[in-house]
């Protein structure tokens, strides 16, 4: 009980595989040793293609250049998510009834004021997006999060990244093994051998190697190969609350005459499901997520193709490959058994909204570093600390997801379903409950890394026309007088951004070195 350990064993590759080994073996000290399995027949999914700002500080820590990582995974900017028609239907297929949208930046003095409050005292006229923060027009403007001239991974605006899932795997492979000193062995997990005590004490391949270790990370997949396949834990699955199932990817070029790069996520929503679409620099990547209960196959390529041709006009399924996948939403009911810890998909999965599964991985990442095991006795009380913490956090990702969908006011069966009182969470409508009067605060969410601050709660809140009473205390002269100079200097900083800020595809033009030129004699670089 008394080994430290000193050995780190990562089954599977993709993007939760060598996030973990990037991370590892940037943080742990030189006598620790990190070894990645990735079996050569096992492709990985590689369709999420959408981070949280988050991304930014685990690339920093792990020691990527932002530049590179923009360059070898095409990446752009993503600010935050814009939904349409989540709240009611579009009278047809051109005409968009309702868009609102899920920034990144918080609304401006969010811990210092009520913003629900000063949003409907002083500026109810606005959306409440655009009531406090500058950052939806940028995006609706097109701009990015910075200038060419700000430093690496720093920004004027909150921003993740949008990026080619299967060149960010790639990429962290190569740093991984070329820098940070990770052990590769390519090969399949043919065999688990436990110590007496029930820990895994190696894993035996099917080329004859075996490899022990002293702490055993599952990154693989929905197979679970340690956790599942070895371990058995059960799969805790949420098909009767979260009712997609589904999604089916398309990579599309752009068309000619239009190349722009959208700021955010653009998820639409369809009468069983909904679209997501995201530009990178070469491409957009479009899918749809549904229902298998309310939609055949053929149905969902023909949703999925309206979608991809609204940009690209005429683009037919037989032209371009069309991925499809089947998952089962839910969570496993422990997530560290033993010395075996589960990440990514082998951990939980939800949907794609809203782009939790990287933040999952690398709050994961994040506890596990700031307590990590020194032998097995430590190894007991920490894996039973991060069985409670996530899963409260896989609660609030499905509390949070569950939100987009019952405030909807669409009519079709998908979505009567999707908001029926039996399919939505007693946390969830308890809150709702709450929220009709005050609004989203930390007394709702009590950790301190929630994975969906209460600002967000209050961006999809009020950006599908949720009603909040004003608090029964009113606001003072001096918050009054704060918020007013706040929107004052707002208007003055609007300028200024539009002026200096350049749009996404000059600044990843000269960033990532494909137009330099141009983009010196275009930029304005200001000060902001």
């Amino acid at each position: 009980m008394n080994k430290l350990v000193k050995h780190v064993v990562i089954v599977g590759g993709g993007t939760a595989g060598w996030l973990s080994a990037g991370i590892l073996a940037a943080k742990l000290k030189p006598d620790y040793k990190v070894t990645l399995i990735e079996s050569p027949n096992v492709p990985t999914i590689g369709v999420g293609e959408g981070s949280w700002p988050s991304l930014r500080d685990t690339l920093l820590d792990i020691g990527i250049n932002e530049r590179e990582f923009l360059t070898a995974c095409k990446g752009t900017f993503k600010q935050g998510s814009s939904f349409v028609n989540w709240r009611a239907c579009a009278a047809n297929s051109q005409t968009f009834t309702h868009q609102y949208h899920h920034p990144f930046t918080v609304p401006t003095a969010y811990n210092e004021l009520d913003i629900h409050a000063c949003w409907q005292s002083i500026a109810k006229h606005e959306s409440y997006e655009n009531s406090f923060s500058l950052q939806s027009l940028m995006c609706t403007q097109g701009k990015a999060p910075k200038q060419a001239t700000t430093p690496d991974y720093a920004h004027v605006l909150n921003y993740g990244y949008h990026f080619d899932a299967t060149a960010l795997a790639n990429l962290l492979k190569k740093h991984c093994l070329e820098t940070l000193g990770v052990h590769y062995v390519s090969a399949h997990v043919s065999k688990v051998e436990e110590h007496p005590n029930g820990y895994i004490r190696q894993l035996l391949t099917d080329n004859g190697q075996a490899i022990s270790g002293d702490l055993f990370i599952d990154c693989s997949g929905k197979s679970g190969l340690l956790i599942q396949q070895h371990f058995n834990v059960p799969w805790l699955s949420l098909e009767t609350t979260m009712l997609n199932n589904r999604a089916m990817a398309v990579q599309a070029p752009y068309a000619p005459d239009d190349q722009a790069i959208n700021s955010t996520t653009v998820a639409t929503a369809q009468r069983v499901g909904w679209t997501w679409d995201i530009g990178l620099q070469h491409r957009r990547g479009v899918g749809l997520v549904y229902a298998s209960e309310f939609c055949n196959e053929d149905a969902a390529i023909d949703i999925l193709f309206k979608q991809v041709s609204q940009r690209l006009r005429h683009a037919k399924a037989q032209d371009l490959s069309v991925r499809t996948l089947s998952f089962e939403p839910g969570y496993r009911k422990d997530f560290w058994v033993k010395n075996c810890l589960s990440l990514g998909m082998s951990s939980g999965f939800v949907e794609p909204l809203e782009a939790s599964a990287i933040a999952m991985v690398e709050l994961g990442l994040r506890m596990l570093c700031e307590s990590f095991p020194h032998n097995a006795e430590h190894m007991e009380h920490v894996s039973q600390r991060y069985n409670q913490r996530f899963e409260y956090r896989w609660q609030r990702v499905v509390d949070f997801l569950k939100l987009h969908y019952v405030l909807s006011e669409r009519n079709e069966p998908y979505w009567l379903a999707q908001r029926h009182e039996s399919r939505t969470p007693p946390s969830l409508s308890t809150l709702l409950e709450i929220w009709k009067y005050q609004s989203p605060s930390r007394l709702d969410l009590i950790e301190n890394e929630e994975i969906f601050p209460s600002a967000s709660y209050q961006y999809v809140l009020y950006g599908m026309g949720y009603n909040t009473a004003l608090p029964a205390i009113a606001l003072s002269d001096a918050d009054l007088s704060k918020a007013k100079a706040i929107r004052s200097k707002m208007t003055q900083m609007k300028q200024a951004y539009l002026h200096a800020l350049p749009n996404n595809r000059a600044l990843l033009d000269e960033l990532c070195g494909l137009n330099e030129e141009k983009g010196n004699k275009e930029h304005n670089h200001v000060h902001i």
